[in-house]
């Protein structure tokens, strides 16, 4: 039997009723439409990790201050430290300042933490944006891996929750602003594992390789296509609600299987333990990935993530 270890899979501190309904009430002004406030605890984690067969989830939560995040990371080591076969940290970085980063990063080692987690755009910042270079070098000096979640706070848009659709393209120019400044080549010992199986990244890669460089696209480090090609075949990608044919297909032609992880995307109210039990049985009969392919898939988070 494989060992499914979950690089996906959110938590929250504890939360007052208060704080629950005011949020909920937020979402469904934002058109997230859940029917009921959402709870995170450990135990309704671990019982969703019973009736799936994960054995291990790698806890991430990026939330909007820099307090929050320091409060997240202690919670997430504290989990951690109680149930270590079940729970691992990934120790979520405040991409809007390089040096609370930096702070960040070197606490990771007394959190026990397994690695890092970061948002595609962090209060206004993308991931490309030349003032985290100090970041990556640090994270690429330690041969870190670094689970990139989109920004769950853009606006939805013709009354569509932003979690269907809209997060997928989130990752997708948030990425491709990367590779045009050559992020991933730059720093090639960073691990980077892209959430919901890159978005809509692999489905354009062949598109971004074909006519990414023509005269009319800003391309200001002169990047080839091969090098396109070269930094998108180089990224994992999760299969968050993407274990269909479609996807993995596409995941497939940008890259190869050594570099699905798999991902269960649990611990939000986008994702009910159906959907995680649907996504699961779309891997197993999956015709893109035979059955020790699939093995692998379910383990390689406990390979990349190793803190």
């Amino acid at each position: 039997m494989p060992t499914w270890i979950d690089v996906h899979a959110h938590f929250t501190p504890p939360t007052t009723p208060e704080q629950r309904h005011e949020l909920w009430l937020a979402q469904r002004a934002a058109d997230f439409l859940a029917p009921e406030p959402y709870e995170w605890t450990p135990h309704r984690a671990l019982a969703a990790m019973e009736a799936n067969g994960i054995a291990t989830q790698l806890l991430s939560y990026v939330p909007q201050s820099h307090e929050a995040i320091r409060t997240g990371n202690d919670y997430g080591a504290t989990l951690s430290r109680r149930d270590p076969d079940r729970f691992r940290l990934l120790t979520a970085l405040p991409t809007d300042d390089p040096r609370a980063c930096l702070a960040e990063i070197g606490r990771s080692g007394d959190l026990g933490a397994a690695g890092f987690a970061v948002s595609t755009t962090y209060r206004g910042v993308p991931l490309g944006d030349p003032r985290l270079d100090a970041v990556w070098g640090e994270l690429d000096r330690r041969r870190a891996a670094v689970f990139v979640h989109p920004d769950t706070s853009i606006p939805s848009r013709m009354g569509v929750a932003t979690p269907l659709i809209e997060v997928t393209f989130e990752t997708t120019r948030v990425v491709l602003d990367m590779l045009y400044r050559r992020v991933f080549l730059r720093f090639p010992h960073i691990r980077f594992v892209l959430a919901h199986c890159g978005g809509a990244l692999p489905a354009l890669s062949g598109r971004i390789a074909l006519i990414g460089t023509r005269s009319w696209v800003r391309n200001e480090a002169a990047v080839s296509s091969e090098e396109l090609l070269e930094q998108m075949s180089g990224l994992y990608l999760d299969t968050a609600a993407s274990g269909t044919g479609a996807n993995l297909a596409a995941a497939l032609e940008m890259t190869t299987h050594q570099h699905l992880v798999y991902g269960g995307d649990s611990g939000v109210p986008c994702t009910d333990d159906n959907s995680v039990a649907d996504n699961l049985a779309a891997l197993h009969k999956s015709v893109h990935l035979s059955g020790p392919q699939l093995d692998e898939v379910a383990a390689r988070a406990g390979e990349l993530f190793q803190g």
